[in-house]
């Protein structure tokens, strides 16, 4: 039988920053100033992908913080111009990876919990369950998966600002690993580039000389 896919979806700045792309309060660990940095380059290209990813998922997954953000938004928000991207989240699993303990309010909701290794496995666990399950931003948590690899596709959409500081996609000390570009590269109107990978091993060197 075929497996299911996990695909991660981040908002990155030309310089890998991932932080709090949605608004100022999102996540301002480290006193990062720029919370909601994404806000000025909407298009609706970026919409339009967005809102087919959405649609395709049958499983969201989530690090604590971005599930907190999530659980106490969305199920309020099942009605106007997003009314489909609440009632598709009220409808399909959610899985929530966190280090502490929760009782989760939002309706459908597992808990994965546990050493990075137990958790790993549980991700893992879900390609037997579900077609397509979605890591939309979740940065920290995403380290875990990068590291370890259990990913099928990672989506940056690289918006064209530069913010020297914030939480990185692939900050010093990564695990070093090649990726595979899965697709030419997509543009918006404001400039940003979405670009699709898949993991492809090892680094490999060599000599240029």
């Amino acid at each position: 039988m075929m497996r299911g896919r996990i695909v991660i979806d981040l908002f990155t700045t030309l310089d890998g920053v991932a932080q709090a792309p949605g608004g100022p309060e999102e996540d301002t660990s480290g006193g990062f100033p720029f919370g909601g940095w994404q806000a000025p380059f909407e298009d609706a290209v970026i919409g339009e992908d967005v809102g087919g990813g959405i649609r395709r998922m049958d499983a969201l997954l989530l690090g604590r913080r971005t599930y907190d953000i999530f659980a106490g938004y969305w199920p309020h928000h099942t009605d106007g111009p997003e009314g489909f991207i609440g009632r598709h989240f009220d409808a399909i699993p959610k899985y929530v990876a966190t280090r502490a303990g929760l009782e989760p309010a939002w309706a459908g909701t597992a808990v994965l919990t546990g050493s990075d290794a137990v958790v790993v496995a549980a991700v893992d666990a879900l390609r037997d369950r579900h077609a397509e399950v979605h890591v939309i931003g979740s940065v920290d948590f995403v380290q875990t998966l990068l590291r370890a690899r259990v990913y099928d596709e990672l989506k940056l959409w690289m918006h064209p600002v530069v913010l020297g500081q914030g939480k990185k996609v692939f900050p010093d000390g990564a695990a070093p690993a090649r990726l595979r570009l899965i697709a030419p590269a997509a543009s918006g109107p404001t400039g940003t580039l979405l670009l699709r990978y898949a993991p492809d091993g090892d680094v490999t060197t060599g000599d240029m000389t």
